[in-house]
């Protein structure tokens, strides 16, 4: 059990930032982003300055174009791959928990009197509870991350 803890973690939090991150001089929006007064929208591109033949800049009217060119392209493309992980490890963790608090509910009703069944499905709708409230903290992750990089 204590080395499927260490893989389990590989495979739902750097496997995917690795998915994600590809190396290129534009990454695309998969979320909306906020970041120094500007939205970048989700299905924009936005590219590096340095970049031959990019775009000239983003607007700062609250939206930005199509495909937009700021020196802040590395710091938006971290958010936006940081959200799309969470997002992935967010949706896994709900269904998980899905799964866990309808074994519970199967375990309770099935138990036929039995105690030790009873608080074993008892359990797993607690430990479903616990898993729903880590969910709900790494769909805050993104959000806590923009605030300490601003």
């Amino acid at each position: 059990m204590n080395k499927i803890i260490p893989v389990l973690v590989l495979a739902l939090v750097l496997l995917p930032m690795i998915a994600f991150a590809q190396i290129k001089d534009y990454c695309t929006m998969g979320a909306d982003i906020k970041y120094s007064d500007v939205t970048y929208k989700s299905g924009i591109q936005v590219w590096n300055p340095d970049a031959g033949g990019a775009p000239t800049a983003c607007t700062t009217s609250g939206t930005a174009s199509v495909k937009c060119s700021t020196v802040e392209w590395g710091t938006v493309c971290l958010l936006n791959t940081i959200t799309r992980t969470f997002t992935w490890i967010w949706a896994i963790l709900i269904a998980i928990v899905g799964i866990m608090i309808v074994v519970g509910a199967f375990s309770i009703i099935t138990a036929g009197g039995a105690p030790e069944k009873v608080t074993a499905g008892r359990n797993y709708i607690l430990y479903a509870l616990i898993g729903m409230v880590v969910a709900f903290f790494a769909k805050a992750i993104p959000a806590i991350v923009a605030a300490l990089i601003r």
